[in-house]
């Protein structure tokens, strides 16, 4: 089986990390990247520059030279990527098969007609979406050229969204269900989709994995034909503000989403005042009603905060938060006074990689922090913890308790993402503790904002591993009770190398565990809603259920926190069969009450969320 370091290399992020600067170079001496780099410019210059230069000298003045030599650059540039490097498609292991990607249906989707169970009449109406990697042209691509072979991972591929639609009719029908339910997907169409999918080809050079020349020349080449160093994924997560949906990942600006047809509308950048990518998990600050929103680039400034208007057409805050390096930040925490923000000791630096080393990489010797931002404040207002070394990429939830800043997130403390730990001698006994550094488990920070005092503790034991958290959305940035998490299924990612998640954990945050057995390290009272054999789930998320009154704030009084229910995308991999499963948050270790069979297999993805419609359309 493979150790969890190789399923580390496999996949770059549980939470499907992609930055707008987005290489890996291996362990080269920077002479020899400097050396292929001077080929490279020699090779270009005798293929194209003096083949196009002699061509314009034949050019009669009235044309348009300018539109010319574009024009010819871009043939000759195409014509060079077309004779020197070669795509190759990068096969599945069989434990990997639903990990690849699916064709588009057409139209409006199709209507379920397997319901194993029954959908409850309370349940709101809504679109479940869940997003993650679709690539084009039949998987992720390797090439190979003179300069080495450079790949994607498996965190890239074009977006796809997985709707279920549910509808509530007037009628009771034949088998006492009200309910009509609709399956659709559809890519993300950003500009480079647009882009490949009108060349019907891949063109865009792989850009992440590799050898360093590979992943240079890739760069400067997508650089020069498209203007862009790597494509615009938008496959990670999903969200809405102010009644619009949108599809993110964190190497670019937000795509609107329309959620009833899942047609693209466009870049979504605030009124043109937003310019750089979004953390996948921005946040609706409690009260406002708020958008705090969070970019991250390889270069100055690394760390951006912005606060965009309930009403979604204004950004009312934007401050640079001058760090002193590019740490990777993929959710930002909200209370109803501060944001909070994880400073982690994995970082981006462009230095290092010219200078022939990784350029992600986690350094648990580096210092972590959690900083306490006002709402509105800036980069000499932030109270700044220091913490011990962790990766932690979610929070589950982060709230005001007295003098304290509270914060939960599933923490690991070694990084899926960069090389591996290659100051370990003993391999043998390297291997397993490693391994269980990658894993993440939920965990507490409690910060005393009078007296600088950090408290941390593991809220649960080390025998499950969990990521994915989610709460009831009416609590986020408020003191709540329950949670919720994917729980990874350690055998299964260990065979396929990439990461399963074979159930659901509830976090029972304010009851004390049982501390039976090898659960005795568990702090907080945990149930767990296992899958069947070989079945996992992505994207998965919290509905609420709806309060009875139409009194607006009321939700929090008249339902209890964890009135609601799990909805989750499964594959089973021994049927062939994708599902989603309806599990009642308040008999969680029951069966799910509805088994909805979905018409076509849906891969395995990122994140998911439930969007009521009825006031919206």
């Amino acid at each position: 089986m493979k150790t969890q370091r190789e399923l580390a290399t496999s996949r770059s992020s549980s939470t499907g990390m992609a930055f707008q600067v987005n290489c890996c170079i291996q362990n080269k001496k920077p002479s020899a990247v400097l050396d292929n780099i001077e080929y490279f410019k020699t090779t270009l210059s005798s293929a194209i520059m003096q083949p196009l230069l002699r061509r314009m000298q034949q050019v009669p003045m009235h044309i348009d030279v300018s539109k010319i030599f574009k024009n010819a650059s871009a043939k000759m540039l195409d014509a060079f990527v077309d004779s020197v490097f070669e795509f190759i498609d990068q096969p599945l292991l069989p434990s990997q098969k639903n990990f690849a990607p699916v064709g588009e249906l057409e139209g409006e989707g199709v209507v379920i007609t397997s319901i194993i169970g029954r959908i409850p009449d309370n349940f709101p109406e809504g679109v479940y979406v869940r997003n993650g990697p679709n690539p084009l042209f039949g998987g992720l691509k390797t090439t190979k050229s003179v300069f080495g072979r450079s790949s994607h991972i498996w965190i890239e591929g074009e977006g796809m969204v997985h709707a279920l639609y549910f509808t509530k009719n007037d009628v009771v029908s034949s088998d006492g269900s009200r309910w009509t339910v609709r399956y659709n997907n559809r890519h993300v169409e950003t500009e480079t989709y647009k882009l490949e999918k009108q060349r019907n080809k891949p063109s865009f050079l792989p850009a992440i994995g590799g050898d360093s020349p590979a992943i240079l020349s890739a760069y400067l080449l997508n650089l020069l034909r498209f203007g862009k160093v790597n494509k615009y994924l938008s496959n990670t997560n999903v969200f809405e503000h102010s009644g619009r949906f949108y599809s993110v990942a964190e190497n670019h600006i937000p795509q609107e989403i329309d959620i009833l047809t899942l047609e693209t509308l466009g870049n979504w950048d605030v009124s043109g005042a937003w310019n750089r990518p979004f953390i996948s998990h921005p946040k609706r600050a409690p009260g406002t009603g708020e958008l705090v929103i969070m970019g991250v680039d390889a270069v100055k400034p690394f760390w951006e905060v912005g606060v965009v208007s309930a009403d979604g057409k204004e950004l009312i805050h934007k401050v640079d938060l001058k760090l002193n390096r590019c740490s990777i930040c993929h959710e930002i925490g909200v209370t109803q006074r501060y944001n909070v923000i994880m400073d982690i000791a994995l970082t981006i630096d462009i230095k290092r990689l010219v200078g022939g080393g990784p350029l992600v990489k986690y350094n648990e010797e580096e210092y972590a922090r959690i900083g306490v931002m006002p709402r509105y404040g800036d980069a000499s207002s932030i109270r700044w913890f220091k913490v011990e070394p962790n990766c932690t990429f979610h929070i589950i939830n982060s709230f005001e308790a007295g003098d304290e800043v509270v914060v939960w997130g599933c923490k690991a403390l070694d990084s899926v993402i960069g090389p591996s730990n290659e100051s370990s001698t003993d391999n043998s006994t390297s291997t397993a503790e490693d391994a269980g550094k990658l894993y993440s488990h939920a965990y507490e920070w409690r910060l005393n904002m009078e007296t600088g005092e950090v408290r941390e503790r593991y809220l649960t034991g080390k025998k499950f591993s969990m990521d994915f958290p989610m709460i009831n959305g009416n609590f986020c940035g408020l003191k709540n009770r329950f949670g919720y998490a994917q729980v990874v299924d350690l055998v299964a990612s260990s065979t396929s190398g990439l990461l399963k998640y074979g159930g659901i954990a509830k976090l029972h945050f304010e009851e004390p565990a049982e501390r039976e057995g090898e659960l005795e390290n568990e702090e907080i009272k945990v149930e767990r809603h296992m899958f069947e054999e070989n079945t996992f789930c992505t994207g998965a998320a919290f509905v609420p259920k709806q309060s009875d009154s139409s009194r607006i704030g009321s939700i929090l009084e008249e339902v209890e926190e964890d009135d609601g229910w799990v909805i989750t995308f499964v594959h089973n991999e021994d049927t062939k069969v994708s599902q989603v499963y309806v599990i009642d948050t308040k008999e969680f270790c029951s069966e799910p009450v509805a088994k909805i069979t979905l018409p076509c297999r849906v891969p395995y993805g990122f994140h998911g969320a439930f969007m009521a419609t009825s006031s919206n359309t």
